[in-house]
């Protein structure tokens, strides 16, 4: 099977060759290309979301032995979680091969990141049913990288990390303010601005509020030092 310059040039990038390229086309297709001849990546997503849990719980046991399972948890789901599997999915160009119906394709799908997160969990499935386990498990380490070693930081996410800021100044909690919402309902976009009490607060835009509330916080974390 014939590959296009764009996925061919993913596979490359992805340092994997499939043996079987009906797999790969398969992970790349949106369900907005699929068709009654043409399967979508929806059960390939499923699939690699598993694969991708099975490999980062064992990373995580083996980069600290001594870490207890309340530790453990936030850095797994720091990990696993869609916006994680989309980043790397960025890092690829993976958007760049994804098959998408036009409708996708004029709302910006290649850059979403629900979409992006989805196609990267499809494309560990892929080569997961292309080479097996090892494979697969090679693939996903050396994507994912530094982010294990540095997960710590990253388990704490930034609303929970700015409510202990406040908490230790005996602040209430900070308060998300819907500020705008844009764009049209199959692709919104939103303006959120948080605030603390002492006053101080800070905006972000993004594709769905928790993201744009995880961002404003972020923000005003950055902001408080």
């Amino acid at each position: 099977m014939k590959l296009s310059a764009e996925v061919k040039a993913l596979e490359d990038r992805l340092g994997y060759s499939f043996t079987d390229k009906a797999r790969l086309r398969r992970a790349l297709t949106h369900s907005s290309m699929s068709s009654p001849t043409r399967q979508d990546n929806q059960r390939l997503e499923f699939l690699g979301d598993r694969v991708l849990g099975l490999v980062m719980a064992e990373a995580l046991l083996a980069h600290d032995r001594t870490a207890t399972e309340g530790q453990l948890a936030p850095r797994y789901n720091a990990l696993v979680r869609k916006e994680t599997c989309a980043d790397v999915a960025r890092e690829l160009g993976l958007g760049d091969a994804l098959k998408l119906g036009r409708s996708e394709q004029m709302s910006g799908g290649r850059r979403k990141q629900a979409l992006l997160g989805d196609a990267m969990e499809a494309l560990i499935a892929a080569v997961y049913l292309d080479a097996g386990f090892e494979a697969s498990q090679d693939m996903i380490l050396r994507l994912w990288g530094d982010r294990i070693k540095g997960v710590e930081e990253d388990a704490k996410d930034a609303k929970t990390a700015l409510q202990e800021w406040a908490q230790a100044r005996k602040m209430p909690p900070p308060s998300y303010d819907t500020i705008e919402r844009a764009g049209p309902d199959h692709a919104p976009v939103f303006t959120i601005e948080v605030r603390v009490g002492s006053g101080q607060s800070a905006q972000a835009t993004a594709g769905s509020k928790r993201q744009a509330e995880q961002a404003a916080a972020r923000a005003l974390l950055d902001q408080v030092g």
